[in-house]
């Protein structure tokens, strides 16, 4: 859980791998300070989110990524159809995931992180909102948001 949904904010294996750690290592050490307002759960979710953030803002990357993710990184992660064989098909879905994903990367933080636990994490507005620590009304508005503004990235590449 942890590693997936780091490696979803760097989308580099070493970086998720060192951010897992450091998650971890802080839930050992705070562990005397969870205060059971929330599931252990939802909590290491917040310490990744804010670790994954931390790393991001610690690389400097605010502007938009250029890094090209390899094949081998979407088929180990699924994110590819394992069932498509034609070359010419599997480069065209690269593309594509790598233009969202870049698009992505664009977004606020709070619109990332939203989107991210819910399409890509599969997450209700309901456990998104635990995480956040923020009203299921908010998770929707900036949700709209996000959506809306991803749409727009999106359009202004000219793929949709």
């Amino acid at each position: 859980m942890v590693y997936n949904l780091a490696l979803h904010y760097v989308q580099n294996r070493e970086e998720a791998e060192e951010i897992c750690q450091d998650v971890f290592v802080n839930v050992h050490f705070a562990k005397d300070n969870f205060r059971n307002e929330a599931s252990i759960k939802t909590w290491i979710y917040r310490i990744t989110i804010n670790k994954s953030l931390d790393y991001l803002k610690a690389k400097k990357t605010k502007k938009r990524w250029a890094a090209i993710l390899s094949l081998d990184f979407f088929q180990d992660h699924a994110i590819a159809s394992k069932e498509v064989q034609h070359p010419g098909m599997v480069l065209e879905q690269k593309e594509a995931l790598q233009l969202i994903f870049n698009c992505l990367n664009q977004l606020p933080n709070h619109q990332k992180t939203i989107i991210i636990l819910s399409k890509i994490e599969q997450k209700t507005i309901k456990e998104i909102a635990d995480i956040l620590n923020l009203s299921t009304k908010s998770v929707e508005s900036h949700m709209h948001r996000a959506k809306k503004n991803l749409g727009q990235l999106l359009q202004q590449e000219g793929r949709i």
